[in-house]
C-alpha cells in the first residue's frame, strides 16, 4: 500500500518527535545552536583546571588494573570450582566477572578518584570463599596494598590499593551456573531467590546502568553531571554522609534535566538544570521512570507512599 508506506517513512524520519525520556513529555525539543556549542567548548575547558578531567594515560592504568582483577576474579573462580568437584566442563565456562558502577561507570570519576566495583559469580561461589579464598589471591597480588575486609558492613566490601588505585570490592553470588560476559545486570530476573546482600551489591551497578539507559545523549549528560558535582564540591553540599546529596542523586537530578531537554547541550542544560530545580514542586519526588512491581516479594522504596505517609503524619500532628 504506497499510502501505508508513505505514513511509515514519514514516522521513520520524525519517530524522535514521538518518543520520550522518563514519566513526561520533554519541556522543549530545540536543537542545540551554534552558539551553545560555543559555550559548551568554553565549559569544558572552564573545568579542566579543577581536575574533573582524567588524562588519557591515567585512564589507560585504570583500565589495565580492572583487566588484571578481572583475570583474577576468573582464576580464583576456576580454582573454587575445582575444590568442589565441578565437571572439568562446566568449569571451563563457569565464567565470573568484575562489574564497574558509581561514578566510574557514569564516567565523569575525576583525577585520584577511587573504582567501585562488583564482583559477581556464579552459584556454587559462596560470599564464605569470597571472604576467604579470593582476599587470599588478592593478599598474594604484589600490586595490592592496604587489603583489608569489611565483612560485616550492610553492603559487605573488601578494599585495597591496586597498583595505587582505591578499589571497593562488593561480592554478589547469582542463581547460574555459569556467567556470562554479556550479562546484563539490569534484568529483574536475576534477583530472584537472592540473599538480600547479593541484592545490596547489585543494586549500585543496576541503579548505574539504569541511569545511563534512561538519557537521550550519555556524552551531555556526563559533562553536565562533571559540571554540577564540581559546583556542588565548591558549595560543601555534596555529601550524604553530611545530610546533603550524593553522587547517585546529583546523577539523577542530572538525568532528569536531560529528559526535559533531550537535544540540548550540557551548556544549556546546567542552565536549565538550575530553572528546573529551583521550580520544583517539593517534595514531589524526582523519578527517571514510573516505579514497577517485579513481585519478587522484596522490600521496594515508593517515594510516592512515603510522601503520602509523611502528609498523613503531618496532619496527625497538626491535630
Amino acid at each position: 500500500n504506497p499510502f501505508l508506506n508513505f505514513f511509515l517513512c514519514l514516522f521513520a524520519q520524525h519517530q524522535e518527535k514521538f518518543l520520550h525520556y522518563g514519566i513526561t513529555s520533554p519541556i522543549s525539543l530545540a536543537q542545540a545552536k551554534e552558539a551553545d556549542l560555543v559555550l559548551t567548548h568554553r565549559l569544558t575547558e572552564a573545568l579542566k583546571p579543577y581536575g574533573v578531567f582524567e588524562e588519557e594515560l591515567e585512564l589507560q592504568r585504570r583500565i589495565h588494573v580492572l583487566g588484571k582483577l578481572n583475570t583474577l576474579v576468573k582464576e580464583w573462580i576456576r580454582d573454587v570450582s575445582e575444590t568442589k568437584n565441578l565437571p572439568a566442563s562446566v568449569i571451563e565456562t563457569v565464567g565470573g566477572k568484575i562489574f564497574t558502577f558509581g561514578s566510574y561507570r557514569l564516567g565523569v570519576h575525576t583525577k585520584g578518584a577511587d573504582i567501585d566495583a562488583l564482583c559477581v559469580a556464579p552459584r556454587h561461589v559462596e560470599r564464605t570463599d569470597f571472604f576467604s579464598s579470593f582476599l587470599d589471591k588478592l593478599k598474594e597480588q604484589e600490586e595490592v596494598k592496604d587489603l583489608r575486609a569489611v565483612e560485616e558492613a550492610f553492603v559487605p566490601v573488601i578494599k585495597l590499593s591496586f597498583d595505587s588505585i582505591e578499589i571497593d570490592i562488593l561480592f554478589a553470588r547469582l542463581a547460574l551456573q555459569t556467567i556470562p560476559e554479556n550479562l546484563d545486570l539490569r534484568d529483574d530476573g536475576l534477583l530472584k531467590n537472592l540473599d538480600i546482600r547479593c541484592i545490596r551489591s547489585l543494586n549500585g551497578c543496576r541503579v548505574t546502568d539504569e541511569i545511563l539507559h534512561l538519557v537521550p545523549n550519555i556524552e551531555n549528560f556526563r559533562l553536565t553531571l562533571r559540571t554540577i558535582k564540581l559546583w556542588a564540591k565548591r558549595h560543601n553540599i555534596y555529601s550524604n554522609i553530611l545530610g546533603f546529596l550524593g553522587g547517585v542523586s546529583w546523577a539523577m537530578l542530572v538525568a532528569r534535566t536531560c529528559q526535559l531537554y533531550p537535544n540540548a547541550v550540557a551548556s544549556t542544560l546546567v542552565h536549565k538544570f538550575f530553572l528546573v530545580f529551583s521550580k520544583w514542586e517539593w517534595p514531589n519526588p524526582v523519578l527517571l521512570k514510573q516505579p514497577e512491581d517485579c513481585n519478587l516479594n522484596l522490600p521496594v522504596w515508593d517515594p510516592r507512599v512515603m510522601l503520602i505517609i509523611m502528609l498523613n503524619l503531618h496532619l496527625i500532628h497538626l491535630h
